[in-house]
C-alpha cells in the first residue's frame, strides 16, 4: 500500500519529508537514516536530505514503505 503524505508548499526537502512521514522521529535523523537504510526516489537511489521533492514524486523504502507525495 502506497502511502499519501500532503504538504501544502511547492517542494519539500527529503529529509524533512522522513519526519513528515513518520520514518524518523527528528528532523536531526535524517542525515543518519539516509546513510543506513536504502531510499529510491521516483525509482532512482538517493542519498541527499535536500532533494527537493515536489506532489507526485514517489519514495520507496524497501522495509518501511511507499509513499506519494501530494499537494493539499
Amino acid at each position: 500500500m502506497v502511502k499519501k503524505v500532503m504538504i501544502e508548499t511547492e517542494h519539500i526537502a527529503l529529509g524533512q519529508f522522513l519526519k513528515l512521514a513518520e520514518v524518523i522521529q527528528t528532523g536531526g535523523m535524517a542525515k543518519w537514516f539516509l546513510s543506513e537504510h536504502e531510499v529510491l526516489v521516483n525509482g532512482e537511489p538517493d542519498q541527499r536530505r535536500g532533494r527537493k521533492l515536489r506532489a507526485g514524486d514517489r519514495v520507496d523504502i524497501p522495509g518501511t514503505g511507499s509513499f506519494i507525495v501530494a499537494d493539499s
